[in-house]
C-alpha cells in the first residue's frame, strides 16, 4: 500500500499537508520515516503546517533536521511565495513565536513579484474577518487568542496579520490563507477585500467499522493547478475515497 501510495503523491509537483497528519505524529521517528516515503517531505514544495497531534509530543528537531527549516518559515517555488504557520507555538515558546512573527512581517513588507502568497496553517485564526462565518460553523478549532508575539498581545490575525495581508493584496499579489483543522469538512470564501479562505481536513479514516465509515461524512482535499507563465493558479475540492478508486487504490 505504501508503495502504491508513494506513487500517487508522485504525480504531484508539491503537496501541502494542513497538521494532525497522524495521530501521534512525532511520538517515535519511524512514524516520520513512514511520512517521509509518502509525501517526499524534503522537497521544496512539500509543506507541512504542524496540528496538535504532530506536534504535542515534542520532538520537532526530527522534522526540523530532516526538512533543512524550521517548523515556521517562508518559501519561494516557481512565482508562489508560501508562509507555512505554526500555530502551536504559545507564549511559552516566545523567542519562535517573536521570530515566527518577524518573519511574517518582513515577508508582507518585501513580497513584490510573486503571483501568489499562501499562507499555510494548522488551526482556524480568523474568527471576525469580513464575510467569514463564526469558524465554529466549519472549523474544529478558533484561536481567537492567538497572539503572534510575547510583546504585545493585541498581535491577534485580525489586528495585525491581516491589514498586512491587505497591503500585499492591493500591491497585485493575490493572497490564500489554507487551513487543516476542519474534520471531514471543505470550505471556500473570496471576501470583499478579495482574499480568499480554503480548508479542508480528514475524519473519516478514523472510522475503522466498514458500516460506521461508509455512513460518516467525506473526506476531502484540494487540488492546485499552477501555470507559473501565466501567473495562473486554480484548485478543486475531490472527495479523498473517490480519488482513491478512481487511482485503484480502492
Amino acid at each position: 500500500m505504501s508503495g502504491l501510495r508513494k506513487w500517487i503523491f508522485s504525480e504531484y509537483e508539491g503537496i501541502w499537508l494542513g497538521g494532525d497528519v497522524c495521530s501521534e505524529s512525532l511520538l517515535e521517528y519511524t512514524t516520520l520515516e513512514y511520512l517521509h516515503r509518502l509525501f517526499n517531505l524534503k522537497h521544496p514544495n512539500t509543506h507541512f503546517a504542524l496540528g496538535n497531534h504532530d506536534a504535542r509530543n515534542g520532538n520537532w528537531i526530527w522534522l526540523e533536521e530532516m526538512t533543512g527549516r524550521k517548523t515556521y518559515y517562508t518559501s519561494y517555488y516557481k512565482g508562489i511565495t508560501y508562509m507555512i504557520l505554526n500555530t502551536t507555538l504559545t507564549p511559552y515558546d516566545c523567542e519562535q513565536l517573536d521570530d515566527q512573527y518577524r518573519i511574517i512581517t518582513d515577508l508582507c513588507d518585501t513580497i513584490q513579484n510573486s503571483s501568489h502568497l499562501i499562507f499555510l496553517a494548522h488551526h482556524c485564526i480568523w474568527e471576525d474577518v469580513p464575510d467569514l462565518p463564526h469558524p465554529y460553523s466549519y472549523a474544529q478549532s478558533n484561536l481567537k487568542y492567538f497572539s503572534f508575539t510575547c510583546d504585545d498581545n493585541g498581535a491577534s490575525f485580525l489586528n495585525d496579520i491581516y491589514p498586512r495581508l491587505l497591503e500585499v493584496e492591493k500591491r497585485g499579489v493575490e493572497v490564500i490563507l489554507i487551513m487543516g483543522d476542519m474534520g471531514s469538512r471543505r470550505f471556500e470564501v473570496t471576501n470583499r477585500d478579495g482574499i480568499t479562505f480554503l480548508g479542508t481536513g480528514l475524519n473519516r479514516s478514523y472510522y475503522k467499522d466498514p458500516v460506521e465509515r461508509e455512513n460518516s461524512a467525506r473526506d476531502w482535499v484540494v487540488e492546485f493547478k499552477h501555470v507559473p507563465e501565466n501567473r495562473w493558479l486554480d484548485w478543486k475540492f475531490h472527495d479523498l475515497d473517490s480519488t482513491l478508486k478512481t487511482k485503484g487504490i480502492y
